[in-house]
């Protein structure tokens, strides 16, 4: 058996810790939106909390771990969540014909001008984050001698 090159081990730690941290980033944002600015999220922003959250303990597990499962459990909760976001950010930005039902004038609402983080709209960057882990993961590994 040949050894990995130190290189390639650190280029796949790179990578899982890059999907790791925006993972942490994304779950952490969106506790602090709800919890700490108190403005619930709509039904279509908590599925995709639904799809986000486990992913911080299954990239930090397979990290501290180094089984390179990570792309194995976190794959099917990414894609779930991408569509989700992508889905919801097309009726946010009225591409899809259907107005977006679970965010009401009387209900919890992720249109508002109060719901734009860094300029740019909570569906959006549940879309981006969910993208950038999905890169990631998908990121070639080394080749091996």
């Amino acid at each position: 058996m040949t050894k990995a090159d130190p290189q390639e081990l650190s280029r796949d730690d790179l990578a899982l810790t890059a999907a790791f941290l925006i993972a942490l980033a994304a779950a952490l944002g969106a506790l602090f939106i709800g919890e700490v600015l108190g403005q619930m999220p709509c039904t279509l922003c908590w599925y995709q909390r639904i799809a986000m959250f486990p992913l911080v303990p299954i990239l930090g597990l397979s990290l501290w771990r180094g089984d390179g499962m990570a792309r194995t459990y976190a794959l099917p909760l990414v894609l779930a969540g991408l569509a989700l976001a992508a889905w919801h950010s097309g009726l946010y930005a009225g591409l899809l014909p259907a107005p977006i039902v679970p965010c009401t004038e009387n209900g919890p609402s992720c249109t508002g001008e109060a719901q734009m983080i860094l300029g740019l709209p909570i569906p959006y960057l549940s879309a981006v984050a969910f993208v950038a882990i999905l890169v990631c993961l998908l990121l070639p590994k080394g080749h091996r001698p």
